[in-house]
């Protein structure tokens, strides 16, 4: 039997394991600072143990079968550390070794596959689901599961917006012409730091407007400018999309210029000010003290926003966040009570600064390249673009504790 032959699961058959909470067990051979930077989770504990390849096994020659190796390495190396009556899911960084380990298992007994890939497809797989469809507007969110990030493509008459493109932006570019819309605007709401924006460059391979707030134009350590041209984002910036219109408010904390378009005076696309579960971090531009005030008035804000307003983040922190259908979504009146960051915020301002500073995480050190490379200041390859995307983002507070658990 060769590798391609193997069984194996797809991203997308992973994702649906993990969305229905479905019980398998993993066994990853990826080196144990690869496990500990990024591993697969879901709704629940997924039970796992990391078995760095090279120490699970020990070819006697080189010419000795991978799969026979496995199947005389693990009966002594894991003993009885491995479930009999599940299914084991093989998994390392592009799913080659994992299928020789999954086809060992195999062989002595058990229910075993192949995560199709590996870690950088998994990382790569996007899912979609609608927020809202309906003759006068379609809101899809659009998820990359393994890296907690939600982006947004909005549909009116024919007429489409990006919102936070990732930098896959063929995912853009299919759904809206197999649904045959036209994207005519691309809006990043701030400068991002946890991943790569696809938004300039999907804005010029389709020659539309990119929209951004010209305060996050500028990389905030090196204080150097953008090197692309954009149209400036302002607060109350209006736009008109088929039959809806889509505001702009300027709400600065986790940047200066965060700003979140406020859809059909039904959905607020909060990106990273407000998630389902807790609030954005202020310290990524090296402000926490002097950023939290500004973080408190703009929450302010969108809770003065109705209470039915439905708040779409631009992260999730797990897969538990979200609801029966898929997305992740609350209204705001549900958050004021179950959101983490906003019951501090009704505290007052100090309670709400002391609670910030006492929730940072670390501070991931890709990020100020990531944000060089969407000013256009650095220039990457695949190979590093996806270096540098390794691993969950980490752009929101810690829920409570010491702070040493970054969520999404």
């Amino acid at each position: 039997m060769t590798t391609r032959e193997m069984p194996a699961w797809s991203p997308a058959q992973l994702h649906r394991q993990l969305e229905k909470g479905g019980r398998f067990f993993i066994l990853d051979v990826r080196n144990q600072d690869e496990f500990d930077a990024w591993k697969i989770e879901g709704k629940s504990s997924i039970p796992t143990i990391n078995a760095p390849y090279f120490d699970l096994l020990d070819l006697e020659d080189e010419n000795e079968e991978i799969a026979a190796a496995v199947a005389r390495a693990v009966p002594e190396r894991l003993k009885d550390r491995l479930p009999r009556n599940e299914t084991i899911l093989a998994v390392c960084a592009q799913g080659n070794t994992s299928a020789h380990v999954a086809e060992g298992l195999r062989r002595l007994g058990y229910q075993a596959f192949n995560l199709e890939g590996g870690m950088a497809a998994w990382g790569n797989h996007y899912e979609m689901r609608a927020v809202e469809e309906s003759d006068r507007l379609t809101l899809l969110q659009i998820s990359r599961p393994a890296r907690g990030c939600l982006s947004y493509l909005l549909a009116s008459g024919g007429e489409a917006m990006v919102v936070d493109a990732a930098r896959h932006i063929d995912v853009y570019t299919r759904i809206a012409a197999e649904r045959g819309w036209r994207i005519t605007t691309v809006f990043d709401t701030h400068l991002q730091a946890d991943h790569l924006s696809g938004g300039m460059a999907l804005a010029s391979a389709l020659g539309v407007d990119y929209w951004l707030h010209p305060y996050d134009s500028i990389h905030p350590d090196d204080q150097l400018p953008a090197t692309y041209s954009f149209r400036y984002l302002e607060d109350e910036t209006t736009f008109r999309l088929g039959e809806v219109s889509v505001r702009a408010l300027h709400l600065p904390g986790h940047t200066l210029g965060m700003t979140n378009p406020l859809v059909d005076d039904r959905f607020l696309l909060t990106s990273d000010t407000l998630f389902i579960g807790t609030i954005g971090r202020p310290d990524l531009g090296g402000r926490a003290k002097t950023w939290a005030p500004l973080l408190f008035s703009s929450l302010q804000r969108v809770l003065a926003l109705p209470d039915h307003t439905v708040v779409l983040p631009a992260h999730f922190s797990h897969m538990g966040e979200a609801d029966q259908q898929g997305c992740y979504r609350a209204p705001i009146g549900a958050l004021r009570g179950s959101n983490e960051g906003l019951r501090a915020l009704g505290e007052g301002l100090e309670a709400f600064i002391a609670y910030i500073l006492e929730h940072l995480p670390q501070h991931p050190p890709t990020y100020d390249d990531i944000r060089r490379v969407n000013t256009g200041l650095l220039q990457v390859d695949e190979a590093k673009a996806s270096e540098l995307e390794l691993g969950r983002n980490q752009c929101a507070l810690s829920h409570s504790g010491t702070g040493a658990h970054p969520t999404a």
